[in-house]
């Protein structure tokens, strides 16, 4: 069974994230004295604090998604330079036997334009077996072991880059179920803290009170569209 991705906790992208846990870093290094009366030392805040540098230096998507372009690139460079080589080799069937034929068909080259990059790769190897048997009937039309070679190390260049690059299709994967854990467990580790700053100063200082809130509510939010209202 399939492993389900990680669900963000959090519905904000990561560059805010970090930048509100920097926010409320201030203001948790203010009171640092005040949240020692909750267990909360400073040897933790500055735990957090690491915690939150650690998510910074994490790679973003976007950096993964360039690495991924790159390799598939590539990949589609040497996808092309095996199919060349292996119209080379088509090319003499045809002369000798024509596109129609059951030689011809044996080698599998049918809509090769349209193949997956697994199919391509089966097709190269194929195409490889098949010459071989072929080549004393193929030998007057140029077909040798140098033009089968082409081909051999055409798919070998091929699977590798085709492999290269579903290293870096599991390497992002990888990378944004790590970036969504680190990230969900700084923000569990926010809430708690700005819960705790809230509660400080829930009875005795309203601005610090709501420098600790996450979210405004909904009622919040109307309250202060329907004031900017009748202020104008």
């Amino acid at each position: 069974m399939k492993k389900q991705a990680t669900q963000r906790k959090y519905n904000i992208p990561d560059a805010d994230l970090y930048l509100l846990c920097l926010e409320k870093l201030k203001m948790l290094n203010r009171d640092r004295k005040e949240f020692i009366k909750y267990g909360y030392s400073a040897s933790k805040l500055k735990g957090f604090a690491n915690q939150v540098e650690k998510f910074r230096q994490l790679p973003d998507d976007d950096e993964m998604v360039g690495d991924q372009m790159v390799v598939t690139e590539k990949k589609d460079i040497a996808a092309e330079k095996l199919k060349n080589a292996i119209r080379s080799i088509m090319t003499r069937v045809n002369m000798k036997f024509g596109n129609r034929s059951g030689r011809y068909r044996k080698f599998g080259t049918a809509k090769m334009g349209d193949m997956s990059d697994a199919q391509l790769l089966f097709c190269g190897r194929r195409v490889i077996r098949v010459a071989r048997k072929e080549i004393d009937f193929l030998a007057d039309v140029g077909l040798n072991e140098t033009a089968i070679g082409k081909v051999v190390n055409a798919c070998k260049t091929f699977e590798n880059a085709l492999n290269i690059q579903q290293d870096k299709v599991a390497d992002r994967d990888i990378a944004v179920e790590n970036r969504t854990l680190q990230g969900n467990k700084i923000y569990d580790e926010l809430i708690i803290l700005c819960d705790i700053g809230k509660d400080l100063w829930a009875d005795n200082d309203t601005v610090k009170y709501e420098g600790y809130v996450l979210y405004e509510s909904n009622n919040e939010q109307k309250k202060k569209r329907k004031k900017k209202l009748a202020e104008k």
